[in-house]
Formats: C-alpha cells, sequence, structure tokens
C-alpha cells in the first residue's frame, strides 16, 4: 500500500476522522474479545458452588454459549437503534454517545457475581458496540474522497485486529491477577469520546441532507421502512445475508479459538499463568492474520470487485476452519495455521464497511448499515448455541467449530444476486 499516493488529494482532518473512528474501534474490538479470553477463567469462578469441584467444558460451553448469544443480540439491537438515531440526530453525537456505553458497561462486568449478571451487563456493552461500528462506518465513508475510499475502510477494519491484539497483550500482562481486572480496563474508551465530541463535526453530506429533509417538512419517521422499498430491498436482503454468514462464522468458531488452545493435549496441567500467556500469542497471530485481511479487502476490491472478493474470503474460510481446528495435533502447528484462518474469517468483515455505504443513500445511509451488518447478528446470535449444542453432541470445539463452516456455502449462493458496486461513487 503506497502511504504517499493517499497523502495527496486527503486532508488533515479527513485523517484526523478516520484516525478517531479508526480508535473507537480498536478499543470496541478490544472490549468485545475480552470475554473470549476470560471465558473459561470466569465462568469457573461465576458457576463453581462454594467448595465444590471445576466446573466442566460442556457447561462452560453451554453458558458461554448463552453469554455469546446474548451479547450478539444487544450488538445488533443497538446496530440497529444508534444507526437510526445516526441519520436523525448525527454520526459524532451517535459515536460519543455509544462509547461511553460500551465503556462503563465493560467495566462494569468485573462486578459480576453469577453467570447471568455477566450477561446482562455484556448485553448492555454490546448496545454500545454495535452502535459505534454503524456511526463509525457511514462517517469515514462520507468524509474521504471517493477515490480513497475503501482503502480508508479497509484501514478502519484494521481497528479490529488491532483491538484483538491490545486485549490479548493485556490478557498477557494481567494474567496475574484473575480475569476482574482485564474487564475494569475496558472503561478507557471513555477517553475517545471527548476527543470524538471535540474534533470532529458532522460529514457535508448528513447537514445538506439533514438540511433538505428540514425543508421539506421534517425528517421521515420511518427510515427503517425505506430499506424493504423496491428499490432497496435487494440490496438489503443481500447486505444482512451476508452480514449474517461472516457473523456467524466468526462467533460460532473462531472466537471459539482460545477455548481450542486451552484443550490442546501438550498444555493439560500448565499452570493457569502460563496458558493464558499460550493462549494471548495464538490471539495475537490470528490477528496479524486479520489485519493483513483487512487491509487487503480494498485494494483487491478495487481491482477485481466486491463481490468477487467476497466469494476469495468465503472459500478461504470453508476450508480452514477445518483445517485449523481438526488437523493440528501441537501448539506449534495451530500457531502456523492460525493467521491464515484470520486472513480469511475476519478478513471478510472489512468488506462491509466497503460495501454497505454503497447501497444506500445519505438519508439513510447509517439506518441501512447499522440494520444490514446488525441485523445478521441476530440471526447469528444462534452461532454461539449452536457450537454449544455441537460441543455436547460431537465431543470436541474441533468438531463443533469444523461443522460451523459450512455456513460460507450460504454465503457463495448469496453473492450472484448481490449489486456489484465497483467504480460506482458513493449514492448522494
Amino acid at each position: 500500500m503506497n502511504l504517499d499516493s493517499w497523502r495527496h488529494g486527503v486532508t488533515r482532518y479527513q485523517w484526523l476522522v478516520l484516525f478517531v473512528a479508526w480508535l473507537g474501534w480498536v478499543f470496541d474490538s478490544m472490549d468485545s474479545t475480552i470475554y473470549a479470553l476470560v471465558l473459561q477463567p470466569a465462568l469457573h469462578d461465576l458457576l463453581r458452588a462454594p467448595g465444590g469441584g471445576p466446573v466442566t467444558a460442556e457447561v462452560i460451553g453451554w453458558y458461554g454459549g448463552i453469554i455469546f448469544s446474548i451479547f450478539l443480540i444487544g450488538w445488533a439491537i443497538g446496530g440497529v437503534l444508534f444507526g437510526m438515531l445516526a441519520d436523525y440526530f448525527g454520526r459524532t453525537k451517535a459515536l460519543v454517545f455509544t462509547i461511553l456505553i460500551y465503556a462503563v458497561f465493560t467495566g462494569m462486568a468485573a462486578m459480576s457475581q453469577t453467570w447471568w449478571q455477566l450477561a446482562l451487563f455484556r448485553f448492555l456493552m454490546a448496545l454500545g458496540i454495535g452502535g459505534e461500528w454503524a456511526a463509525g462506518a457511514a462517517l469515514v465513508a462520507e468524509v474521504w474522497p471517493e477515490d480513497k475510499r475503501t482503502k480508508a475502510a479497509g484501514l478502519l477494519q484494521s481497528a479490529w485486529a488491532a483491538g484483538f491484539i491490545v486485549a490479548a497483550i493485556l490478557n498477557l500482562l494481567l494474567r496475574n491477577c484473575g480475569w476482574r481486572p482485564i474487564f475494569v480496563v475496558g472503561v478507557a474508551p471513555a477517553l475517545v469520546a471527548l476527543f470524538v465530541r471535540w474534533w470532529v463535526k458532522e460529514p457535508e453530506r448528513w447537514v445538506k441532507a439533514r438540511a433538505e429533509e428540514r425543508q421539506a417538512g421534517g425528517a421521515r419517521p420511518l427510515k427503517l421502512a425505506e430499506l424493504f422499498a423496491p428499490g432497496l430491498l435487494r440490496a438489503t436482503l443481500v447486505g444482512s445475508g451476508l452480514a449474517f454468514v461472516a457473523v456467524f462464522g466468526l462467533w460460532g468458531a473462531t472466537n471459539w479459538t482460545p477455548t481450542l488452545i486451552r484443550a490442546l493435549p501438550e498444555l493439560q496441567g500448565m499452570n493457569a499463568s502460563e496458558l493464558t500467556s499460550r493462549v494471548s500469542y495464538a490471539t495475537m497471530l490470528l490477528n496479524v492474520g486479520a489485519l493483513a485481511g483487512y487491509l487487503s479487502f480494498g485494494p483487491l476490491a478495487d481491482r477485481v470487485g466486491r463481490r468477487r472478493v467476497f466469494a476469495l474470503m468465503c472459500v478461504g474460510s470453508l476450508v480452514m476452519l477445518p483445517v485449523t481446528f481438526l488437523t493440528p495435533r501441537t501448539y506449534a502447528q495451530v500457531l502456523l495455521l492460525l493467521p491464515l484462518l484470520g486472513f480469511f474469517n475476519n478478513g471478510i468483515f472489512s468488506g462491509f464497511p466497503i460495501y454497505l455505504p454503497e447501497l444506500y443513500p445519505t438519508r439513510i445511509r447509517a439506518t441501512g448499515v447499522g440494520f444490514c451488518f446488525n441485523i445478521g447478528r441476530v440471526l447469528a446470535s444462534t452461532g454461539p448455541l449452536v457450537t454449544g449444542y455441537l460441543v455436547i453432541a460431537l465431543g470436541s470445539f474441533g468438531y463443533a467449530a469444523s461443522a460451523v463452516a459450512v455456513i460460507y456455502i450460504v454465503g457463495l449462493l448469496i453473492l450472484p444476486f448481490a449489486p456489484e458496486t465497483k467504480d460506482r461513487p458513493l449514492p448522494p
């Protein structure tokens, strides 16, 4: 990627907007990843009766799946709700409010005394994460120049990998402190809200569209219904379907990677600190591959089109999930495969801040982006539950995660109906 070519025609303010949105997504990712990293120790503490023995992997898989599913439902509700609010009241206002929500409730998760309290705090925190994604994607798409927008969206999505890596580093540094302190650190993103409030103004595209609505007699009361109008229905169904596939695959399989690492035979008997270190290193490598995938999607999409790159990521994920979860027998083998899995399974998400804003006009862009990306989460919220059931039915996380990979065939079946937006300007 040639950064010199980026500087030509990009203002300092546009870089500032990208940086602030990127930073918000870093902490967004960090807070959402924390739970996956501390899943086992947290549920061991919260589910164990006083004086009782250790909690089984099957029990952790079941309750962990329930909490994952509740989290995804909260993410979906927040994405749709705050996407609409970002269209009504502005991208930056929605961004500030959602960052505060997920920061505060991540910190409160440290006070959980039962599994259902942890689930409640994760649900409330997810409301902010879902809304922040929708507002940030619309903001960057509307501020950056047309010819550099896909690369900016790829950089924006790279924040997700950075957040995973930050969470892994925190897990490593706090490995001797228990699981609660890492949730407390999750309050830090509240500082980003101050940066947004001070430095970022509403995009001119949105200001113009909002002024036109006022002149026409006020904002339309049912922006969500417009997504299903004849001219937009196909885009809404395709966008929601692709998001469902990506989220189902990620939360139903890849996000169980820490649990897979902990189950490796050679790591059994390791003390908690050493085991946490191994999980953290594996998570970092997974997201090194994810970062490469995020940054590659934009240039590839500009060259060969959005649909072909989505297809590449679906095929790669379909192959790499069973290869990664079933074939390795040692920790070293898993470390070699995780970057490839991350490239495809996580890299597909870079397509959404590129593709979804291209499907909708400015007046309903955040609503459309928020709905498509997050309604898929409502459908995909069954993913962790399905995985938890498959763990019990098939006997291991490896078999369960590999079975989930079939979802990428659904993605390949959706793509022929997807509008190709390559070389088209952002709708006004």
